[in-house]
């Protein structure tokens, strides 16, 4: 049997406890696949989700023949989500985006217009972010800058995940096998023509957010150990700042023998101790954050796993790699 011809587009969005949004998404998107014309699909992946939000995802796929539905087996969070999705699109040109609406799907032609002049990526940069607390914009910015710092890679600072790729930069994307995966970095990593496009996002059309402050701090530490390991050189560092402060301590006991003065001894002792096992206790995490991911990679274990397809032209994605 011939494998259906590769659409020239393909609409990826991850998708967890979406229900109040989803109609409102799979509407806008498809008006905009519809204005766009040409062969194209929508791959939405259903994370675990505990609502209506499957229901809903196949009540659209069998009113369009465009329309792919995916169903993990239970929640394996977004970026393995967005992967599954990835994995199983078909298009020459692959836009990722997220089911809330915050980044408008109807940037897609200007995107493609960039992509048409050479463009490898064409990402989506944050100008201002509505209906986000001071609090989310401020660790927002943080984190984009404190990984800039950290890594060789030029990760651009105030994007997400939202961007339009070709499929030779998706198949370089898809042939990483990390699990603790942290995509527009691994994209950035890939290099070539990647150019921004300026956009002001907007709140949430319905629900709540998905990365709640726990969840941020754990996507953050999965970015900075991904492309960084200035944290475990930094250990030197502290142990040359210790052996400094080591050394004024033998000094300063040194010049208070000379002079017979008293020594307070005890909290001079306690303070070193307490210094010296705080650092030494803070490296050890550090060293067991990169040893428990390598632990996770070496099992081999598959990245995700699918319940259902439904959906798709002549089996569509459903007859793509798993």
């Amino acid at each position: 049997m011939t494998e259906p011809a590769r659409p020239a587009l393909s609409i990826v969005a991850p998708c967890y406890n979406e229900e109040g949004v989803l109609p409102e998404f799979v509407k806008r998107v498809m008006a905009v696949l519809d204005s766009a014309g040409g062969a194209s699909e929508l791959v939405m992946v259903d994370d675990g989700s505990r609502d209506r939000t499957w229901e809903l995802m196949t009540a659209a796929a069998a009113t369009d023949p465009r329309i792919v539905a995916v169903r993990l087996m239970r929640n394996h969070g977004h970026q393995l989500a967005l992967t599954a999705g990835l994995t199983l699109c078909r298009g020459e040109r692959v836009l990722i985006i997220d089911a809330d609406l915050q980044d408008p799907p109807e940037l897609l032609p200007d995107m493609m217009a960039l992509m048409d002049q050479g463009a490898d990526v064409v990402y989506g940069q944050r100008r201002h972010r509505e209906g986000e607390s001071l609090f989310k914009r401020a660790t927002a910015a943080i984190f984009y800058r404190v990984i800039d710092r950290l890594t060789d890679v030029d990760i651009p600072t105030d994007t997400g995940d939202f961007r339009l790729v070709t499929r030779r930069v998706l198949d370089l994307l898809l042939a990483m096998p990390e699990r603790h995966r942290f995509i527009r970095g691994m994209v950035a990593w890939i290099g070539g023509k990647q150019v921004p496009l300026v956009y002001d996002r907007k709140a949430r059309a319905a629900g709540e957010t998905k990365y709640p402050l726990a969840r941020m701090v754990r996507f953050a530490v999965d970015a900075i150990t991904a492309f960084s390991v200035v944290p475990l050189m930094a250990s030197m560092t502290i142990g040359w700042v210790m052996a400094a402060i080591g050394f004024a301590f033998f000094v300063y006991s040194i010049v208070g023998w000379l002079l017979h003065s008293n020594l307070p001894g005890w909290t001079s002792l306690m303070a070193a101790i307490g210094l010296l096992g705080g650092m030494q206790f803070l490296m050890l995490g550090i060293i067991g954050a990169y040893l428990g991911r390598l632990y996770d990679q070496s099992k081999g274990r598959p990245l995700f796993m699918i319940r259902d397809i439904v959906g798709g032209v002549g089996g569509g994605v459903g007859s793509g790699p798993k």
